[in-house]
């Protein structure tokens, strides 16, 4: 019988992948910012993780957090508003502000893997990945441009998506919906004016946060519906 993946990196890795954890068909994994390049290596060359498919920065400043009351808001009606005065808290978060998630896949074996890290605001540096898998490129690239995040030894760190002159980085859970700047065409000057935005942030629809029912098992053992 093949030996579980969770096994497998448990055995080659020790303590150095914390948090094994398996969820739908991903297994899911923990690494230092220390230890990333020497993790990354090894699930490619002894793991067989060969293929990266996506990576991407996440912002867990308000990750749990809501200003909605969303356990009783679908019973109130559509009157309900926002408390900005109060923030409730959902889930707690005791880990660090950013972090980074590589999607690995083993083309031999059909297995999948989530690699998380988690680094603090200051300094936002993560060890660039491009030279065991040359996909990260591109995607760390965004990561620089929407999160902020600065990736050491990446061969062209520059924006990808954002104009040259942008500032700020839209994914983070502190950057305005409306952003800091409108742009219009002005007649009179003949050329595109940027100006401090005057978009009142609003909150228009609730970010409901609770258990999906789907993945939780009843008394008897089985899925709900």
């Amino acid at each position: 019988m093949p030996v579980a993946l969770e096994t497998r990196l448990t055995d080659h890795f020790g303590d150095r992948l914390t948090d094994i954890r398996k969820e739908c068909d991903t297994v899911h994994v923990t690494a230092s910012i220390e230890t990333l390049l020497a993790v990354a290596t090894d699930l490619r060359d002894v793991l067989g993780f060969n293929m990266l498919i996506d990576l991407c920065g996440v912002d867990y400043l308000t990750y749990g957090q809501t200003e909605w009351k969303t356990d009783a808001a679908s019973c109130s009606g559509f009157e309900r508003g926002a408390d900005r005065e109060s923030v409730h808290v959902v889930h707690a978060w005791d880990k660090p502000r950013f972090g980074v998630s590589y999607q690995l896949l083993s083309l031999d074996k059909n297995e999948r893997l989530c690699l998380h890290v988690y680094l603090e605001e200051e300094p936002l540096l993560v060890p660039s990945v491009v030279s065991i898998w040359p996909a990260a490129n591109w995607f760390e690239r965004e990561a620089f441009d929407l999160f902020g995040l600065l990736f050491e030894g990446h061969p062209d760190l520059r924006r990808i998506l954002t104009d040259y002159g942008f500032i700020g980085h839209p994914f983070r859970k502190d950057f305005p919906l409306s952003g800091h700047v409108e742009v219009r065409y002005d007649a009179t000057a003949g050329k595109v004016v940027y100006e401090p935005v005057d978009i009142e942030p609003r909150t228009l629809v609730p970010r409901v946060i609770r258990d999906d029912n789907r993945y939780l098992a009843d008394k008897e053992g089985s899925v709900n519906d």
